[in-house]
């Protein structure tokens, strides 16, 4: 029984050695639509868990054979956060890792328990979940074991966050006809804004899911990335299995479109043709763009453009 997988390449995290700390079968208080796992009955237990020393001692083992990891991720056939020992096994992660980075991805649901939260709080990065906006959509989407509320869940990691000192991402999957409508947009934005998330990775299915759903196109996830605030940082993951064709974009379609939203360049390779492209590097090489790193992510826009300009007594 294999306990840790990798490392693989991780554009959003690194070189990231995963440890499954349920390793011979699903365990999960959820049972989403869109999971890349087989569907399964959703449970809140991991029933005979395995001792930290146990992961430790494989962890350990790997390090050696993948000396260049960067990432230590907590992962799981399911929810990690079920695993009874967790406090335990992140304080021993902690002692081993030396400069690499350690990281959970996690639903999120069971930050009501202060336990869950404490260990945690030990993390460098989280990742959790947060689908939908209303409680129709998460009975829908996500599929709860248990009645849960997305302003519920939002309260717990405002919670959470007060405690955690690392880098926190929230991670929006859209489904067609599901979580992808205007008022379940505005939900969503409405939740996240309070939370300091230091990054909203957006995305849709692009691995073969549980049961039939239907993933959006580039140009539908690049909408709605819009319809957020522009001060949320929205970010458009999902590339390889997205069929785009780059559009005409004029200088003044530019600049408005890197005013609402910040993109990366591999953003803008989706959405330009090649002329739009070359106009954005006459925008940028003039100083009418800014670009900003955030958590290894190089945006390109105009509103901390203007604000760099505020501060230095520059004209945008």
């Amino acid at each position: 029984m294999n306990l840790t997988f990798g490392p693989v390449p991780s554009r959003r995290f690194g070189l990231s050695l995963g440890l499954d700390l349920s390793p011979d079968k699903k365990r999960c208080n959820y049972d989403c639509l869109y999971c890349e796992l087989a569907a399964a009955k959703p449970v809140d237990t991991i029933d005979d868990p395995l001792p930290a020393d146990r992961f430790i001692d494989a962890l350990k083992e790997a390090l050696k054979d993948h000396p260049e990891t960067e990432v230590i991720t907590l992962t799981a056939n399911g929810e990690p956060t079920l695993y009874p020992y967790l406090h335990e096994l992140i304080q021993k992660i902690n002692t081993l890792k030396g400069e690499r980075k350690s990281l959970i991805l996690s639903n999120g649901s069971t930050l009501h328990d202060p336990a869950v939260r404490s260990a945690l709080a030990q993390l460098d990065m989280v990742k959790f979940s947060f689908d939908c906006g209303t409680p129709r959509c998460l009975k829908r989407l996500d599929r709860p074991l248990r009645t849960l509320e997305p302003a519920t869940l939002a309260r717990h990691i405002q919670t959470f966050r007060q405690i955690f000192q690392g880098q926190l991402v929230l991670e929006i999957l859209l489904v067609a006809g599901i979580n992808d409508k205007p008022e379940e947009i505005a939900a969503l934005n409405t939740l996240l804004k309070n939370l300091g998330a230091d990054r909203i990775d957006l995305g849709t299915v692009d691995r073969p899911p549980a049961y039939p759903v239907t993933p959006l196109d580039y140009h539908a996830l690049h909408q709605i990335a819009a319809m957020f605030d522009a001060d949320l940082p929205v970010h458009i993951v999902s590339r390889r299995t997205i069929q785009s064709q780059p559009a005409r974009f004029d200088e003044a379609q530019i600049l408005d479109t890197l005013a609402k939203r910040p993109l990366t360049m591999e953003d803008m390779q989706t959405l330009f043709d090649q002329q739009s492209l070359q106009t954005f590097h006459q925008l940028l090489s003039a100083d009418r763009i800014a670009k900003k790193e955030v958590m290894g992510l190089t945006f390109y826009g105009t509103a901390f453009s203007r604000q760099k300009s505020k501060k230095t007594g520059q004209n945008p």
